[in-house]
């Protein structure tokens, strides 16, 4: 007489295996997504520097667009931002250098588009900055970096220098929040670890509890003895 089938092997065969998923199909899109927004960044922050040079004079008076409070006016800086180190052009070349090396390394960690979009802008302006260093004069590695926008006349700056401020508010939103470069809460996974932990200890309890039992429920040699 034959056997019947198992149930479990049964709804195997008719079901078929799970569909394999690729868990990194998101991150792929994000490094495609963070690498575009950074050429972008770095096309718009080129041309306008293009503008700038064939329309304005250098060093001449500022030209107002909002008032006292916004104004274009073309400048050569050799330091970093407020005009800072302008004698030590070409350490900031190497600085810049290692930082872009650290943004494109990180950008294969991506699993959050908040993070994505920070470190687009941030390659993107760390970019365009490091290409003026490297291809204007004075020459190689020390060249000067073109500003033109006037803010109220505090600094000159350009649009890589807003991609990096906007960049570092993201950045400062995003570790308020406790997002991590893969996407993940970092308070999360302290109140895992915390409830694995708790339930850890319960289960503990629980074997003792039960050791306990078995053991008052087991009979003495003496109970036995009586009762013979």
């Amino acid at each position: 007489m034959s056997t019947p089938a198992e149930p479990s092997a049964v709804a195997g065969d008719a079901t078929g295996p799970a569909p394999a998923t690729n868990p990194s199909s998101g991150s792929r899109a994000l490094v495609v997504w963070t690498g575009a927004l950074a050429a972008l960044v770095l096309a718009v922050d080129q041309l306008t520097k293009w503008w700038a040079e064939s329309a304005l004079v250098p060093n001449a008076p500022t030209i107002p667009v909002v008032g006292d409070l916004l104004g274009i006016r073309l400048i050569y800086n050799p330091g970093a931002a407020l005009s800072i180190a302008s004698g030590y052009t070409w350490i900031l070349t190497i600085v810049v250098t290692v930082v872009v090396v650290f943004i494109v390394r990180a950008i294969g960690r991506l699993g959050s588009r908040g993070w994505a979009a920070a470190l687009g802008l941030l390659l993107g302006g760390a970019v365009g900055n490091l290409v003026d260093r490297l291809a204007r004069e004075p020459g190689f590695a020390r060249g000067h970096v073109v500003d033109f926008i006037d803010y109220a006349g505090f600094f000159v700056g350009n649009v890589a220098d807003i991609a990096v401020v906007a960049a570092a508010v993201l950045i400062a939103l995003l570790s308020l929040r406790g997002i991590g470069l893969d996407g993940r809460r970092h308070t999360d996974e302290r109140q895992g670890g915390e409830t694995s932990d708790g339930a850890g200890s319960d289960g503990a309890g629980s074997d003792g509890t039960a050791s306990d039992a078995a053991a008052g429920s087991a009979p003495s040699d003496g109970d036995r003895g009586e009762t013979a």
